[in-house]
C-alpha cells in the first residue's frame, strides 16, 4: 500500500506546481501593462521631455470615496476604471478657469483622432453649488460627479502653493493617478499637453482600447 506520507508529499508538490503556474499566468497577463509603462517611464528618447508632471508613486483610485451624479443618486467612482481618464475639479459654479478646463479637455480629447474613445472626460465637482444651466448642454460627452472636496485630497493634489482646480490631471486605466499638467493651462500649453497624452496612447496600444469591456 502507498504510504501516506508520500500521497502528502505529491499533494504538497502538485500545490506548490499550481501557486508557480498561476503566478506564471499573472506575469504573462500583466507583461504588456509592464511593458507599455516601461517604454513611457524609462525608455524614453534622448532629450524628450513631458509637459505633464509624472508623478510617483502613483496614486491609486481610493476603494471607497463618497460620489454623487448630478441627481443625487450614488455614484460609484469604480466604474469609471478601464479607461483613461482627463480630469478636471472645480465647484459647480464654475469660474472663468473651470470653464476653460472644460473646452480644453474636450479639445484633447478631439484632437486624439481615433484614440479620442479611450479617454473619458470628467469633472469633479467639489461643492454643492448648482451647474449652470447654460453650461449644461456643453457637458454632453462629459462625466460629472459629485465628490466632497477633502476626498479628493486623499488622492489628487496639486503642485506646492496651487489649488485642485488649477491643474488637469491623467489617471490611467486601472484608476492610477499618474500625471499632472502644469496650473493655467493655455492653447500653447494644451498644445504640449496633446502631445504627452499621443504619447501615453502609443504606450498603451498594446493592452488598452476603447471601452472597458477589457481587463
Amino acid at each position: 500500500m502507498p504510504s501516506p506520507g508520500g500521497a502528502v508529499a505529491r499533494d504538497a508538490r502538485r500545490t506548490h506546481a499550481g501557486r508557480w503556474q498561476m503566478l506564471g499566468l499573472a506575469l504573462v497577463c500583466a507583461a504588456p501593462v509592464l511593458a507599455s509603462y516601461l517604454s513611457y517611464y524609462v525608455v524614453r528618447p534622448e532629450g524628450r521631455r513631458n509637459f505633464g508632471v509624472l508623478i510617483e508613486p502613483q496614486r491609486p483610485l481610493p476603494a471607497t470615496m463618497a460620489a454623487t451624479d448630478l441627481s443625487g443618486q450614488p455614484f460609484d467612482l469604480s466604474a469609471l476604471k478601464g479607461q483613461w481618464l482627463l480630469v478636471s475639479v472645480a465647484g459647480g459654479a464654475c469660474d472663468a478657469g473651470c470653464e476653460n478646463h472644460l473646452y480644453l479637455q474636450r479639445q484633447l480629447r478631439e484632437g486624439l483622432g481615433k484614440d479620442k474613445d479611450r479617454l473619458d472626460w470628467i469633472w469633479l465637482v467639489n461643492d454643492d453649488a448648482r451647474i449652470p444651466d447654460a453650461l449644461r448642454p456643453a457637458l454632453g460627452q462629459a462625466t460629472v460627479v459629485r465628490v466632497p472636496d477633502d476626498a479628493l485630497a486623499g488622492w489628487l493634489a496639486p503642485e506646492a502653493g496651487r489649488q485642485l482646480a488649477e491643474h488637469l490631471y491623467v489617471v490611467d486605466p486601472m484608476g492610477h493617478w499618474m500625471m499632472r499638467f502644469p496650473a493655467g493651462l493655455d492653447h500653447a500649453g494644451a498644445a504640449q499637453a496633446k502631445r504627452d497624452l499621443e504619447r501615453l496612447m502609443r504606450a498603451s496600444a498594446s493592452w488598452d482600447t476603447a471601452g472597458r469591456d477589457h481587463p
